[in-house]
């Protein structure tokens, strides 16, 4: 057997297939394209589903590929395994061949075994193989055919086991395709048992018995039957083959190892996280501590295979190592292909992912961040297969390095949290503690309660003894004080209950462990262990059960591909012939269908809105953020509109519906003209294309770690959203804005390549992927000179001169690391520059100067804005010496009510500021008393505010007086002891409320 690296691995699969003639495809996104029933990409077969459903069909029907799989989320979650066992991941990569009805089990078995067992290839020991086929059910019989088909290819029947549908019958979902699968496992030898004797040496155990020991490798399975609502199974015209074979497992295998984790795909890996986190893999796969200083609190370690955390053993701070190392692959290339951390959905997985990964740097002792440069480490090993990592990797780090920083205060309020719990517990048991003791002492008689008081208290220290044993020891003074106050069976009853309150400190919920859990990301073995330490029950099973009530919801993100995302009526169409790349009007189209509400009908009425399927369409579809196009159809006589056409989409791909609104009857099997709106058509197109012009400068200034996340392209706009950390400077958009232009001035020649292989389009032609598309094995390539290259289906000028003029309109941004950019052209611009250059007309106007540049209105407005300030401070301080004239002799005019000056005066030209400044002048003239103010504002609205001096707001308060007050305008208020303020709606009560302040203030001193 031959010693393949996993790189090699990887591409002798490919290779094997392509000389059996199959089209090696490109791995899609872990973002499945158009496919609500999956939460990532998480098997070879997923970007192939519309084809084994019957809804897409390509120009081949044989396909390998190397598919980038994440299982973290939904039905498929291998997460809580990851590190703990020899083969679990998040990320990994599945190799996989497919037949689309063509070549079924006979090929396939012998196409995999000559690819395991053939020294031109893999070369495996044929004697440590095993096969497992379907042993069939009351529905499906056992699967004689492939055992026939292994005995062909040599696997003798001993070594061909039958197994049930749990494991050997596979189904898409509910309903649909489905058929029997066979297994091949391999036999890594008595070494790789996990079963041991009494002496503790391994256990020599058969097939079926021993998981670790034989470890399935590849599956194949037989798509052959279709699974209907009620069961039945009906057999495929064209039964197919969908395999699956882990390069993480295979490489173990072919690398002579017992754990993935010991293949080249992970020791460089493991390698940078033991870095990472200061630690040093010895040759015997102990750990080296190779920090400076060892944590407080805890023991120097006294060889250099310690961890500096208690209980924390070589065996966990290696699976801490491989997590990291797993982790890092997977949040790399999720964040990569567009994933951003969040709370919902991908991201929230994402998240927990990369929070894990943290977490277990932290058991290692790192507490810096360092997860961001395993990125970096990922990238270095898996570049060759995935080059477009390369330019991914700095905006990856960035995004790794904010989390991380983020994730600490997570931690430091996650602990706060838990130690509040622990110490209300602690408070609890205490308290319960002091209680019995309380119940002895009173019980006893006198002549004992001195001894009681004494020997049931706790020893200085005696707290410390829970951590070295578990529990704390009896107390015998204790309960020899107890024996001797109760002497009987009564003593018998109360030490039982002493000592069980003795070594209880109280219990935490598993509701309140999973409630932190979510809320802060404590790891589950943090909480244990400090619930251990601290003497108090942690309910495990009630955590499970809240976790799996969590788990039970997140469940229903993935329902195995049973739904079907296009209503029937779609499903069985033909394609749509697209000939609108080369003209905006395609004649004698025939009406395949006419959708109404959903459903199937035969004809649409003059007034009615529907969807029409035709066989051929100038119409492009919406996709890839360009918005469809509008227009008519015409009637076979080429004059009449028989429908408007509102838009057009494609509910499956390659069908084109068409939303439309019949002018004319309109019925299945008419003929019709296709012609689109050539003046939006083309706003669109120079739109679209400026989105090429914008993300190439992007990329250009900000740094290739730029990756558009969304885009729309509509007749009057475009929008661009991407991947950035912060907000994009002003002169930083000036330059976007003028290489972009240079471009269009430059009047390059837009290109279009038809047909390209993926590969050769993103590793040759250097064509960037647009993040949530969906791609096949053959694609379109829009190239715009040496400046941009992108994979894209959309329509574009010929050229960029076409475009006449891009203007960005605004900046702003989406969520965290993602920004956006809006901009017109053409005649959009025009009409912002117009729009732009009115403004500057009437500001020039209004500041008086015949030079609108904005310079020069920046300067003449900000003096402007200055010189109205100092009018506004001078004309504020002119009122107020105006009002403090009015109200000189006001003191005189106060009234006296049960002793107290009360002096209420209406200041209309005053604003509530002044109005609070002059109350505050009035209480000092009056030393002693009440004042209150009132005021129409220009909003014809009443003001009141009520000021009482500090000596009386123990008699009476201004909120009090100003409530009574605000009634009778209309309004309420309220405020301090001192001052309290008030409006209302009726400023024609404002005089007679002022005259009634006195009144007022009697009620209340009675």
């Amino acid at each position: 057997m031959r010693i393949l690296s996993g790189n090699q691995i990887r591409e002798e699969f490919l290779r094997f297939f392509e000389s059996k003639g199959h089209r090696r495809v490109h791995s899609s996104s872990l973002v499945p394209a158009n496919d609500p029933t999956l939460l990532f990409t998480n098997a070879g077969m997923n970007q192939f589903k519309d084809v084994f459903l019957g809804a897409e069909t390509r120009d081949y029907t044989r396909a390998t590929t190397s598919q980038k799989c994440v299982r973290a989320g939904g039905k498929h979650n291998d997460l809580e395994n990851v590190g703990f066992t020899r083969r679990h991941h998040t990320f990994f990569e599945m190799l996989g061949n497919f037949s689309f009805g063509d070549y079924f089990k006979r090929d396939a078995i012998a196409y995999a075994w000559e690819l395991l067992t053939s020294p031109d290839w893999f070369g495996l020991d044929k004697n440590k193989l095993y096969v497992t086929i379907f042993e069939g059910d009351a529905s499906v019989p056992r699967d004689d055919e492939a055992e026939k088909f292994w005995l062909e290819v040599g696997v003798p029947k001993a070594r061909i086991f039958q197994m049930g549908a749990k494991d050997n019958f596979w189904a898409m979902g509910d309903t649909g395709p489905c058929g029997p699968c066979s297994e091949i496992y391999y036999d890594l030898g008595i070494a790789a048992s996990e079963h041991t004797d009494a002496a503790g040496n391994p256990l020599d155990l058969p097939f079926g018995e021993d998981e670790q020991r034989y470890m399935e490798i590849w599956n194949l399975v037989f798509m052959q039957f279709d699974r209907s609502s009620d069961g039945t199974l009906t057999p495929l015209p064209k039964p197919s083959i969908d395999t699956g074979m882990g390069l993480e497992r295979i490489a173990c295998v072919l690398q002579h190892k017992l754990s993935n984790y010991e293949s080249d795909l992970f020791t460089p890996l493991l390698a940078a996280a033991a870095k990472f986190t200061d630690r040093t893999i010895s040759e015997d796969g102990g750990l080296q501590d190779n920090s400076d200083t060892t944590k407080a609190g805890q023991p120097t370690p006294s060889t250099t295979r310690n961890i500096p955390d208690p209980g924390l053993s070589d065996h966990k701070s290696a699976a801490s190592l491989r997590i990291v190392a797993d982790h890092a692959r997977a949040c790399t290339f999720l964040i990569s292909d567009g994933v951003k951390p969040s709370n919902e959905g991908r991201g929230y997985v994402l998240r927990k992912i990369l929070r894990r990964g943290i977490r277990h740097g932290h058991l290692l002792g790192q507490q810096k961040p360092f997860m961001f440069k395993m990125a970096q480490a990922v990238c270095d090993e898996m570049r060759t297969a995935y080059p477009e990592l390369v330019e991914a990797v700095p905006g990856v780090s960035k995004i790794i390095l904010a989390e991380e920083e983020q994730f600490s205060r997570v931690i430091a309020r996650g602990s706060d949290e838990w130690n509040q719990l622990i110490g209300r517990e602690w408070k609890k048991a205490h308290e319960s503690r002091e209680q019995l003791k309380e119940k002895i002492i009173h019980m006893a008689s006198e002549t004992h309660r001195k001894s009681l008081e004494a020997n049931l208290s706790r020893p200085i220290g005696y707290e410390n003894t829970w951590n070295t044993t578990g529990s704390f020891p009896s107390n015998p003074n204790a309960e020899r004080a107890i024996s001797e106050a109760f002497p009987g069976s009564d003593s018998g009853e109360l030490i039982t209950e002493w000592r069980r309150v003795e070594n209880f400190k109280g219990s935490i919920t598993g509701a309140e462990a999973f409630r932190i859990y979510e809320t802060f990301g404590l790891p589950l073995d943090f909480m244990i262990d400090a619930a251990r330490d601290a003497g108090i029950e942690f309910d495990l099973a009630g955590f499970n059960h809240a976790k799996e009530e969590e788990q039970a919801r997140a469940r229903a993100s993935w329902k195995g591909g049973n739904q079907k995302s296009a209503a029937p009526v779609y499903r069985e169409l033909p394609k749509t012939d697209f000939e609108g790349y080369t003209a905006l009007r395609v004649d004698g189209a025939k009406v395949l269908a006419l959708v109404k509400d959903g459903l199937g009908v035969q004809q649409l009425n003059p007034g009615e809105t529907g969807e029409a399927v035709l066989d051929a369409t100038s119409f492009y579809a919406d996709s890839g953020g360009q918005v469809g196009d509008v227009g008519w159809l015409y009637s076979g006589d080429h004059n009449t509109v028989v429908a408007e056409v509102l838009g057009c989409k494609k509910p499956v791909q390659g069908v084109f519906a068409h939303q439309i609104v019949a002018k004319q009857p309109l019925a299945v099997g008419d003929t019709v003209d296709t012609v689109v709106n050539g003046e939006v058509r083309n706003a669109v197109m120079r739109n679209h294309t400026g989105t090429h012009l914008l993300h190439a400068a992007l990329r250009q200034v900000l740094g290739t770690h730029v990756k558009q996340a969304g885009s729309l392209n509509d007749p009057n706009r475009l929008r661009f959203d991407f991947s950035h950390f912060a907000g994009v400077a002003d002169e930083e958009l000036a330059e976007v804005e003028s290489i972009v232009n240079a471009q269009v001035l430059a009047n390059t020649p837009v290109e279009t390549l038809v047909d390209v292989p993926i590969d050769q389009a993103i590793h040759d032609l250097g064509a960037t992927a647009l993040f949530g598309e969906k791609y096949g094995d053959l694609v379109r390539v829009v190239r715009i000179g040496g400046f941009s290259t992108e994979l894209c289906g959309g329509t574009h000028t010929a050229a960029t001169g076409e475009i006449g003029l891009l203007k960005l309109v605004g900046e702003s941004a989406v969520a965290s690391g993602t920004r956006r950019i809006e901009a017109v052209t053409g005649t959009g611009s025009l009409a912002e520059f117009r729009r732009d250059a009115g403004v500057s007309k009437v500001a020039a106007h209004f500041i008086g100067t015949g030079t609108p540049d904005a310079d020069t209105l920046r300067s003449r407005l900000a003096a402007q804005e200055e010189e109205m300030k100092k009018l506004r401070r001078e004309l504020e301080q002119m009122r107020m010496k105006s009002a403090s004239a009015a109200t000189a002799d006001a003191a005189s005019s106060a009234v006296e009510v049960s002793g107290i000056k009360v002096l209420a005066q209406r200041v209309d030209a005053l604003d509530k500021s002044q109005m609070r400044n002059l109350v505050d002048e009035l209480r000092g003239k009056l030393g002693s008393g009440i004042v209150v103010l009132g005021a129409a504002t220009p909003e014809g609205k009443a003001s009141l505010i009520v000021g009482v001096s500090k000596d009386l707001t123990s008699r009476i308060q201004a909120g009090k007086i100003v409530g009574a007050l605000a009634v009778k305008v209309g309004g309420k208020g309220g405020g301090r002891p001192d001052l309290a303020e008030a409006g209302g709606s009726d400023i024609s009560a404002l005089d007679s409320t002022l005259a009634s302040a006195p009144e007022v203030v009697a009620s209340l001193l009675a």
